[in-house]
Formats: C-alpha cells, sequence, structure tokens
C-alpha cells in the first residue's frame, strides 16, 4: 500500500485538494466550480451551534451526492443494528470471548455484529458497542450512517478507511473516528481483521477538558492525523448500504460516490495513535479515577456526565505508596462496556482475553477478581511498569441494553470470579 499522507491536529479547519486548482478561493459556493465540480456542504452539527462546536466541511465533487434512487430494505446483515433484546435486563455482571470468526468471504459490513447500546439514534444521544472479523475487502460497495459517528478499535489486522474526504491506515494500536454521514469502505490490507466499533449517536466526540491538569497531557491534539484530499473516478455499478434508524438501507448508484476532489472545513475523518497518549497517575497515594485515562468524550446535556467517554488504560508507570493499585472495587452510576485490544488487563487474571468483551452497567458492583486482588494487597510496593497492554472502555451515564445476539453468547461464570473472597475479621 502507497504512503499516505495527513494533517494534524484536532478539529482544525483544513483545506485538501488531490487536483491542483480544485479547491475554490475566496467562496464556498461559486457559480462555476473548478472542473465542473459540484459544491456540497457536508454538516455534523445545526447550522446555529456555537461557533466554538459547529462543524461543517465544504466537498467539492464529481457528482453531488444527491444523485441517487430509491433506498430499500437491505437484508445482508440482520445482526448489526436494530433493536435490543426484548427479555428483560438483569443488572448482572457480563462477559464474552472474542468474536466468532465470520463465514470465509465476509467483508466488515457483514461481519459487523451489534452487542449493546442505548439512547436512540432518533434522538441522537446514546451510544452502541458493536464488533467484526472480516476476511474480504468491501468490493463495489460503501458505507454510511446516518444514526451517529463511527470509532474503530482494531484489535487484530489493520484497516485501510477509504473515505470520501481521503483514506485512513489503521492498524491495531489506533483508532479512526468516521463521521456521521460519511461515506466509506474498510479494506484489509493483511487480508482479515476483528476488532471493535462505537457508534456515536450523541454529540460529537471531542477532546475533555483539562482542568488543573493545564493546556497539555492525556491525547494531544497535534497528535490526530486527517488525511488529505483523495478520490476515486469509477464509473461502475456501487452499492451504497446506508444506517438510518438503526435499520440497514440500500441503493445502486452508476458510479463511485468517493469522488470527493477537494475539501475544507473542520469535519472529517481522523485518527489517532494510542501508544502518543500522555498518561497521568498518582504520584503520591491513591488510584485515580479512570476518566483521567479520557481520550475522547460525548458530552450529554447534564454537565459532567458524558453520553460517551472513550478511555484507555495503557502501559504506564505505577508508584503510589501505601496503595491498592489496581482499580479498587466500585459500583458507579455510568455503565462500562470494556475490551481488550492486546495483554492482559491488570484488574483480571484470567477471563478477561484480547478481543473480548465485558459490561458493567451503573450499579453493578465490580472491581479485581479475586487472584488480581491477592496479589496486589501482597505486592512489594516498589515502582512498577504495566507494559504490554491496552484496554479500553466506552463509558455512558446510559444503562446498556443487550442485543439477543449478546445474550445467547454471554459467558454464565463471569461473577464467579468474585469468589472466595474470605471475611474480613473484626477485633473481638
Amino acid at each position: 500500500m502507497d504512503a499516505l499522507s495527513y494533517l494534524t491536529g484536532f478539529g482544525g479547519h483544513f483545506s485538501t485538494e488531490a487536483m491542483d486548482g480544485a479547491l475554490p478561493v475566496g467562496r464556498n459556493s461559486p457559480q462555476r466550480p473548478p472542473f465542473g465540480l459540484y459544491a456540497e456542504q457536508l454538516s455534523g452539527t445545526a447550522f446555529t451551534a456555537p461557533r466554538h462546536e459547529n462543524r461543517r466541511s465544504w466537498l467539492y465533487r464529481m457528482r453531488p451526492a444527491a444523485q441517487h434512487g430509491r433506498f430499500e430494505h437491505y437484508a445482508g446483515n440482520p445482526l448489526f443494528g436494530g433493536g435490543m433484546s426484548d427479555a428483560p435486563l438483569p443488572p448482572n455482571r457480563m462477559r464474552w470471548g472474542p468474536v466468532e470468526d465470520s463465514a470465509t468471504g465476509t467483508d466488515w459490513l457483514d461481519s459487523m455484529r451489534t452487542m449493546m447500546g442505548n439512547g436512540s439514534a432518533e434522538r441522537m444521544e446514546g451510544v452502541a458497542v458493536h464488533v467484526y472479523a472480516a476476511d474480504r475487502d468491501m468490493v463495489d460497495r460503501v458505507f454510511c450512517n446516518a444514526d451517529g459517528e463511527l470509532l474503530f478499535v482494531p484489535q487484530q489486522g489493520s484497516i485501510l478507511l477509504a473515505t470520501e474526504m481521503g483514506r485512513l491506515d489503521v492498524p491495531p494500536g489506533h483508532i479512526a473516528v468516521v463521521p456521521r454521514g460519511v461515506r466509506f469502505r474498510v479494506m484489509l490490507p493483511e487480508g482479515g481483521a476483528k476488532g471493535y466499533v462505537a457508534e456515536n449517536h450523541g454529540a460529537l466526540f471531542r477532546l475533555p477538558d483539562l482542568g488543573p491538569i493545564g493546556s497539555n497531557g492525556l491525547a494531544n491534539a497535534r497528535d490526530f492525523e486527517t488525511p488529505v484530499a483523495w478520490f476515486e473516478d469509477r464509473d461502475a455499478p456501487t452499492q451504497v448500504v446506508q444506517k438510518f434508524l438503526g435499520r440497514l438501507w440500500q441503493v445502486t448508484l452508476d458510479h463511485s460516490p468517493l469522488d470527493v476532489v477537494a475539501w475544507h472545513g473542520n469535519l472529517a475523518p481522523y485518527r489517532y495513535d494510542l501508544a502518543r497518549f500522555n498518561t497521568m497517575n498518582s504520584v503520591s497515594y491513591d488510584h485515580p479515577d479512570p476518566s483521567i485515562f479520557t481520550v475522547l468524550t460525548s458530552p450529554s446535556e447534564s454537565l459532567g456526565r458524558a453520553n460517551a467517554d472513550f478511555v484507555i488504560f495503557p502501559p504506564r508507570w505505577m508508584v503510589a505508596e501505601d496503595t491498592f493499585r489496581p482499580p479498587w472495587f466500585h459500583r458507579n452510576v455510568m455503565s462500562e462496556a470494556m475490551g481488550l485490544i492486546h495483554g492482559a488487563y491488570d484488574a483480571k487474571a484470567e477471563g478477561f482475553v484480547p478481543g473480548g468483551l465485558s459490561l458493567h452497567n451503573l450499579m453493578a458492583g465490580h472491581g479485581p477478581d479475586r487472584a488480581s486482588w491477592e496479589a496486589a494487597s501482597r505486592a512489594d510496593l516498589k515502582p512498577h511498569r504495566i507494559d504490554g497492554t491496552m484496554a479500553f472502555m466506552v463509558e455512558s451515564c446510559w444503562p446498556y441494553r443487550l442485543t439477543d445476539y449478546a445474550m445467547a453468547r454471554a459467558q454464565d461464570d463471569y461473577d464467579s470470579v468474585w469468589n472466595g473472597f474470605a471475611k474480613a475479621e473484626l477485633p473481638r
């Protein structure tokens, strides 16, 4: 694969053209755009959103996106989207093993499995979590999500996202975000790929406020990468599959819609290397709240209460004195969906494996399993580096509901990891 080029910075206003002279100068919608291109605005927020939150880009394309026929139901993957299970949701802790392989010859779209979700795409709030296991490039078709932006977390095998606005190479250890409404194709440079996708129906992901941390730290804006303009000049039947209000729809064009020759604006796909995260941690005592590991946040209408937080648990030094260093036992008003990209998670000695997933809904008691608790309680508290690991969490203020697919595959012995804790012996 040819080396790809990127523009750096988070949420900046970029200007890029794949052909010299394709980008209009001094106006967004000239009477005659260069080369006969069509000017089209893609809005990720309402027109009247405050300037500091307003996200939109102008695209200059070979044909307008409006040029298509009627969408019809797409029945190719009934496990992607749709509703959650009608069965009562118990308050149990849940865990799943890695996603099972799809049938041979399955592309990313048809391999997607919705595991859980909350909120409503129609009300533009909430988040869903999906998994995928594909072994075939998307050929002669593209995908578009009207329900929210998609955050890709590859776990095994790189993916190449060929979007209307450029191409992103996303290996394991990176994440990528494709905005709501952007059409794209998923290619598999290594012949197969597995991973997770978080679908954010609510406010666009942004960098969290840093408060007393100051002006630097956590995920730094300069490390985010947006692709330069790229286009596909291809006159051949191309299927567009769109997710709209939880269901999949399809229409066939006589051309590739990935035909944006130039664009400018502050709404675009981007990627981020998780190894560049500037981890903050305690250098005195106690384990800080996991919010200190937030990469991206989607706020809700309640201040400090996230619609969705994307949080990571990366390699880091542990130096806290007289402190139980793994995450402590807790019950939380937030709901936590957690995955493991590679390595081991420091609060689980066994059972939580790369490619797996767990769910602790609001007020579910959880924390280290007994083996992890025993080891941490007896550890020599010298400086210790947690290495060779990368776990993540999609935390939400709304409880997650499960799909029938997820309900049928949950491990029935997960509660047992907390068996065997001895009763505290009080003085008599």
